[in-house]
């Protein structure tokens, strides 16, 4: 039956070309993308769930989530969108194979060649992990091997957005998924971390070295029970010859506690690196699972030591048939959801039987008996659990360090969610304030909320801001530090006006939410005494005040006389006259010697008031007297120009 989807176009761009898988959730095309003329996988969401936009909201976030991966070993997704009430994917077609169908054409692999399938496949996940993206769901199915040897993982992410139709791998709902590799917390409690995706991985690892996965049984639920409450066999167990320390690997990977675990997919590849370092495992290529003998064959290297039914319950949760047959030559980036029967093989025909042999009838039997005991303890652990085996002690928290509190609650079967730091005067930090619940009974998988310290709430002012603009930093600190600040100006001989001189309390200080802060900005230098530079030289009382921040100004020179010829004889501002703002304008006068007058005319006066005269004019006097009272004639000339304190020598007599 054709597919009516086929030869649809999306947003005028991508056009659906044919059906290449088909899930519970979703259906994979191949696309052309008619912008950009490349092929490209594209994933439709079912109708089933496009109506629910609880689901639609967590599809989108979560595609935009595994768009931000950028890592060549994870299908890439371009684009998301909705049109013609479809709701889609866009990713990268990988042209391949999956990792099930090689391990269905191979049956196991070598520790070589499951380490050079395993390493790309840890490296996308430890860029997924540090984006903060847990897969979920890890398996043979979601691991793609291209025609070159390229491995890429698929479908991150979107396990943990099937929500709202009782279907997810959240808490609440029935688990999507391969029951044969889900971790003991995510069959529990429905929660899974980073260390759920290395559980996941390190079954993977143990299948691809013995060809079957860890534990079957008759019912997803029997599956279920024996990842919960047993340990996951040693593969040299079923391939004798394997070395110990890939059993030890394998362990370490798929301890039922997830805290004895690698935290991450990047521990688990260093793990992974030093295993290969310490047994000398040479580096070969990915197996593509391709002969020279074409494209259609593939020649089997190893037996499966275990044969694998269709309707084994450990292979998947949801019963969904491919669609296509044997081998796929084009993979979606990532797959159309849970399936059952990756490998599209079919059953074979029954054939009638004549008579039941006696060898047949007795191991019916035993199946029988097996079955019986099975539902017999499913019973009694359901029973347990809806008796007392669902409840356990919240144990007592409060004091204990954040590590150890989680430890704790994990022990309890509860889970530390959320965990909320905060600030604390009293508590040290790292240790926990408080629970809720404090204590007391507690359904096993019920979130126990913790609020760790983070010791007390600190703030600190920069040192950098010292000797900025004080407007600036203020908004600064206004913006980005939750304290008081005020401002005090004060004078600052090296720093220029309006820069900050410095904060009290000191910069770099622990300082508490709203605490007052004083910041101290300059003014300009201190004022400056202008020093007594009279009576020092023209060039050494320049040279003083210049030191001390004043500008000089040499005035036209005067006459003193009190100060000699080339000394200073004014300053303004006075010396007396206080300090005076830095870098202040000085002005200096000098000496050109003393003052000088004008001989007055003394001639035909009195002896006696000619002395009077000349003296009162600053000058000096020499005085000969011919016997008379009367001058008769004066030394220098009146009228001639001379220094004061000059002597004038007249001569009296009696004419």
């Amino acid at each position: 039956m054709t597919d009516p989807a086929v030869g649809l176009t999306l947003e005028g761009r991508y056009r659906l070309e044919e059906r290449l898988a088909r899930g519970g959730m979703s259906t994979v095309y191949s696309a052309t993308d008619l912008r950009l003329h490349r092929t490209v996988a594209v994933k439709i969401m079912a109708d089933h769930l496009v109506h629910d936009p609880t689901f639609v909201d967590r599809f989108t976030r979560e595609a935009r989530a595994a768009a931000m991966l950028s890592h060549p070993n994870v299908v890439s997704v371009s684009d998301q969108g909705s049109d013609q009430g479809l709701v889609f994917l866009v990713m990268e077609l990988v042209r391949g194979r999956t990792l099930r169908d090689l391990l269905q054409a191979r049956g196991r692999l070598t520790v070589a060649e499951a380490c050079a399938v395993l390493e790309p496949v840890l490296a996308g996940l430890t860029a997924a992990h540090r984006a903060g993206i847990v897969h979920r769901d890890i398996k043979p199915e979601n691991v793609l091997i291209g025609t070159d040897g390229v491995v890429k993982v698929a479908d991150f992410g979107l396990a943990r957005a099937v929500v709202g139709t009782g279907q997810t791998s959240q808490t609440g709902g029935v688990l999507i998924g391969t029951v044969a590799y889900l971790s003991p917390e995510q069959l529990e409690r429905g929660r899974a971390d980073a260390r759920s995706d290395i559980y996941a991985a390190g079954i993977v690892l143990y299948e691809m070295l013995t060809g079957h996965p860890p534990f079957g049984g008759d019912t997803p639920l029997a599956v279920a029970y024996q990842h919960v409450h047993h340990d996951v066999p040693a593969p040299s167990v079923e391939v004798p010859g394997l070395p110990w320390q890939v059993d030890e690997l394998v362990a370490r990977t798929t301890r039922r506690d997830p805290a004895g675990r690698p935290l991450d997919a990047g521990a688990f590849l260093a793990e992974l690196a030093d295993l290969r370092k310490d047994l000398g495992v040479e580096s070969v290529p990915v197996p593509t699972g391709r002969s020279t003998a074409g494209p259609g064959t593939l020649r089997p290297t190893n037996r499966p030591t275990r044969p694998r039914h269709p309707s084994d319950p450990g292979t998947a949760v949801l019963n969904h048939r491919s669609d296509r047959a044997g081998r796929t030559s084009m993979l979606p980036g990532m797959g159309a959801g849970p399936t059952t029967n990756v490998a599209g093989r079919r059953p074979a025909p029954e054939r009638p039987r004549p008579g039941v042999p006696q060898h047949i009838r007795r191991r019916r039997a035993r199946f029988a008996i097996a079955i019986v005991l099975l539902l017999a303890v499913t019973i009694g652990a359901i029973g347990w659990w809806f008796g007392s085996g669902r409840w356990t002690e919240v144990p007592h928290l409060a004091g204990l360090q954040r590590d150890d509190a989680v430890a704790s609650i994990q022990e309890a079967g509860l889970d530390p969610n959320p965990v909320v730091d905060q600030w604390s005067e009293n508590v040290a930090e790292g240790v926990v304030i408080s629970a809720d619940p404090e204590g007391g009974e507690a359904i096993r998988g019920t979130n126990v909320e913790l609020v760790v310290s983070k010791g007390p709430e600190r703030f600190v002012v920069a040192t950098a801001f010292v000797a900025q603009d004080a407007a600036k930093v203020l908004a600064k600190l206004q913006e980005s530090v939750p304290i008081q600040v005020t401002t005090e100006k004060r004078y600052d001989n090296d720093l220029a006006a309006g820069l900050v001189v410095g904060f009290d309390p000191a910069a770099g200080t622990p300082l508490k939410r709203g605490q007052v802060v004083k910041m101290l900005v300059s003014q300009g230098h201190e004022p400056v005494e202008v020093p007594n530079v009279i009576g020092q030289t023209a060039d050494v009382a320049k040279a003083n005040l210049e030191q001390l921040g004043f500008t000089v100004n040499r005035v036209p020179d005067g006459r003193s006389a009190a100060v000699a010829k080339g000394e200073v004889m004014a300053v303004a501002p006075a010396p007396d006259a206080g300090p005076v703002a830095f870098g202040s304008k000085v002005d200096i006068q000098v000496s050109a010697g003393v003052p000088q007058v004008k001989v007055p005319d003394v001639t035909g006066k009195k002896t006696g008031d000619a002395k009077k005269i000349l003296e009162a004019a600053g000058l000096k006097v020499e005085a000969t007297d011919w016997f008379g009272d009367k001058v008769l004639r004066q030394n220098p000339k009146a009228g001639t120009v001379v220094d004061q304190g000059t002597a004038v020598k007249i001569l009296s007599s009696f004419f």
